[in-house]
């Protein structure tokens, strides 16, 4: 399994100064006869050498590499290296650079800094296409096609069909334009791999979908040794079935059953979780011979039941969604999970015959809590009590706790001495 490795990777041969990395270039025998019975190697156009910085002018840079002349870097090529890179360049210092011409009409070595650099990141490609290691890219623009890649010097491809990214951006809701979710990925680093080069044609293709398939396939061996019951964490919801919602916990997907979501009854996770929602869950079991986590959500919140008193009273207000009606009435769902039964006595005033005569699924109502019953775990609701006179004066004191004002004096309150100044 390969190694997945984030940090620049440098992988520039080692060499002497004077050593030539190898190319398949026709060399005057003559020429190096004469060159060896000096000491000196060969050298041959679009050749790669290492040499020491010897002299460092505003118009050029001359370097030693063990030719019987000392090689130049010109004033243009200066250029191309730009203002930033010169400026860490200094006398002594040891440099890649790439033979032009092994020799101009002053009997100079013509050399190129920048192509060197370019010689070596196709090194590095190379070494990246051989060990197929996951490595971080920079996206630098974008086409129909797909997104072009910062590798060094050079531009690697990511054709629409290896990006991962885009599809997600896709289910969290961006914009269904597929050249507008591509611009929103420059700037952003992807998880890459070298599926394929050509550095004669100057091809370099990339692949996120590889990259990323080979780091969550270690991500998921590492959290599977990690992890244990018990253990918390957070994660993103990624997708949703009617048995349960699957999180993603960086790079392996927990499962959390429909009835570990919430302490409630749900007939789907889409009830009460969205997709690309972060979530945080609890452990309920690593099951190393299958590779999978079971997940819980509501073992992290207190059972309602246990705090119900806490959250509830008789004669309080709240809002529920309606659950489920049936010839006996309607079930209704508070905020906490809990439901609670609405009588088909405490529906309406008129006689109903069924639920659904005054309510519907899914219906938001406010509605009177007119019974607890904790050990049995039943609340009972009404929705004709909730508008009735006689808790006007218990939901107005409330509201004013709530608001942390005074009650107002009563009008009997005004005739007693303390209400005298």
């Amino acid at each position: 399994m390969s190694q997945v490795r984030m940090e620049n990777l440098d992988l520039s041969p080692t060499l002497t100064a004077g050593q030539e990395v190898p190319q398949a270039e026709n060399v005057n025998p003559m020429a190096e006869l004469m060159d060896s019975s000096f000491g000196f190697e060969p050298l041959s156009s679009g050749s790669v050498r290492k040499g020491t910085i010897v002299r460092v002018t505003p118009t050029e840079i001359l370097v030693d590499i063990g030719a019987k002349s000392e090689g130049i870097i010109s004033d243009r090529e200066l250029e191309r290296v730009g203002k930033e890179a010169l400026a860490k360049l200094t006398v002594g210092d040891e440099i890649l650079v790439y033979v032009v011409r092994p020799e101009d009409e002053e009997g100079h070595v013509v050399l190129s800094f920048s192509r060197a650099q370019q010689e070596r990141d196709w090194l590095k490609a190379e070494e990246l296409l051989k060990s197929q290691e996951v490595f971080e890219g920079l996206v630098a623009g974008f086409n129909r096609g797909g997104v072009t890649i910062k590798v060094g010097r050079l531009r690697g491809f990511v054709p629409t069909s290896q990006l991962v990214s885009v599809q997600s951006m896709s289910q969290d809701g961006a914009s269904d334009n597929l050249e507008a979710r591509l611009a929103d990925l420059v700037g952003k680093k992807l998880k890459l791999k070298v599926v394929e080069m050509d550095q004669k044609r100057n091809r370099l293709i990339l692949s996120e979908r590889q990259a990323n398939r080979d780091w969550r396939k270690q991500a998921k061996e590492r959290l599977l040794s990690e992890l244990k019951k018990g253990d918390k964490c957070t994660g993103i919801v990624t997708s949703m079935s009617d048995f349960g919602a699957f999180i993603d916990l960086g790079g392996a997907d927990g499962l959390v059953h429909l009835s570990e979501i919430t302490w409630g009854h749900i007939n789907h996770p889409g009830e009460v979780l969205k997709i690309g929602q972060r979530v945080e869950a609890y452990v309920l079991n690593v099951d190393m011979e299958r590779r999978r986590i079971g997940l819980s959500l509501r073992r992290l919140q207190p059972e309602p039941w246990s705090v119900v008193h806490e959250r509830y009273a008789v004669g309080q207000l709240v809002d529920a969604t309606i659950t489920k009606l049936t010839n006996f009435g309607a079930f209704a769902r508070l905020d906490d999970g809990i439901e609670g039964l609405i009588h088909l006595s405490e529906l309406s005033e008129k006689r109903v015959g069924h639920a659904r005569d005054v309510l519907r699924e899914g219906q938001r109502m406010r509605l009177r809590i007119i019974r607890i019953d904790p050990q049995r775990r039943r609340i009972g609701l009404s929705l004709k009590q909730a508008p009735e006179e006689e808790y006007t004066e218990m939901d107005w004191r409330e509201q004013l706790a709530e608001m942390g004002e005074d009650e107002p004096a009563s009008a009997d309150d005004s005739d007693s001495p303390e209400a005298v100044d």
